[in-house]
């Protein structure tokens, strides 16, 4: 099953987590993983009417230190993972935490977060990854039929996951009893009753969340959800990660990608960073490939020049020149020449 990416990179496409390295630690012997699947994610596959709106449900079981850790990645839900034993290096955004038994961490599908600094601890690990339909802070959440919480739980539920910037939690004994229910049916699926008996702990899961959250959440912040949040992200994801800032953008597919018109988009732009949309990507693209003019020497201008989004190497030479006052191949070759001693 083919499952279309949220992000793209440059010419190619970066797709949500696919757990390869997970998957090769499994094959390797290193690690225990069971899993229920739709899509790309490891485990048995899911019947389109079971389990709806659930991603990937499993767990894994690691007795000794790991040689492997996850690179950044993003999920197309969101991840709810619980750290039963052990230990591990944790971070959202590039802010590290350290798991320990006993965590449960909350991630939203924009973002980017890993297990591992580089590698990842020995250690009974738990996780959900539940799609409410959003890819945007801005979005509505839409819930799973099987959800039982009543209107007013279901809402508050809703804003305390996301209104809230901290993804580290401890959990409750409901919430490792849930976990552990639900990891037991991952193990005994197929047999008679148990995706009932499953829905029924998904719904004690989420309940012990939201009280888990409400005991340990000092304050919402509203502004987290607003439209401004969904482009400050996006403008810090361009700056941050090259294979954003590469892609093919132009105005409309920026302001479409956000879920806003170009009037709206430009101004929130504008508001953030001081500088409408396209030249913002234009000084993120232009910053980089300075970067790259100095620290890799033997790749050619023309090529770094493409690699940044830029579709010819007359254009990049002009918007270089007109950002640095100089020329691509006249930076480089005056980042190369020693400082002068005076």
């Amino acid at each position: 099953m083919t499952v279309e990416p949220i992000y793209r990179a440059g010419r190619t496409q970066l797709r949500i987590d696919t757990c390869a390295p997970q998957c090769a630690a499994m094959r390797g012997g290193k690690i225990k993983l069971h899993a229920l699947t739709r899509g790309h994610y490891p485990g048995i596959l899911l019947k389109p009417a079971e389990l709806p709106g659930i991603n990937s449900i499993g767990f894994w079981n690691g007795t000794s230190t790991q040689d492997w850790g996850l690179e950044p990645h993003r999920n197309e839900g969101i991840e709810i993972v619980f750290l039963e034993t052990g230990a591990m290096a944790f971070s959202v955004e590039a802010k590290p935490f350290q798991l320990r038994a006993g965590h449960f961490t909350v991630t939203r599908p924009w973002q980017l977060h890993r297990l591992g600094a580089p590698n990842i601890g020995p250690g009974k690990l738990h996780w959900l990854i539940l799609d409410v339909g959003v890819r945007r802070p801005n979005q509505d959440w839409r819930w799973p039929r099987w959800l039982t919480l009543t209107a007013a739980d279901r809402g508050e539920l809703t804003r305390k996951l996301r209104q809230n910037e901290n993804p580290v939690w401890d959990s409750s004994p409901e919430i490792a009893a849930a976990f552990r229910g639900l990891s037991d049916g991952v193990l005994r699926w197929r047999e008679p009753h148990i995706e009932s008996r499953m829905l029924v702990l998904l719904n004690q899961l989420l309940l012990g969340i939201l009280t888990a959250l409400t005991e340990q959440q000092k304050q919402r912040n509203p502004d987290l959800i607003s439209r401004q949040r969904t482009v400050e992200l996006f403008l810090r994801d361009l700056a941050a990660n090259a294979a954003s800032s590469s892609q093919p953008w132009t105005l409309q597919k920026m302001a479409a990608h956000c879920g806003m018109g170009i009037t709206m988009f430009s101004k929130y732009c504008r508001a953030l960073v001081n500088n409408g949309p396209v030249e913002y990507l234009n000084r993120c693209r232009l910053n980089r490939a300075a970067q790259q003019l100095d620290e890799n020497p033997e790749l050619p201008v023309t090529e770094i020049g493409l690699q940044n989004g830029f579709n010819s190497s007359q254009y990049f030479a002009t918007a270089f020149r007109r950002r640095f006052k100089q020329t691509p191949r006249a930076y480089r070759e005056n980042r190369k020449r020693p400082a002068q001693a005076f």
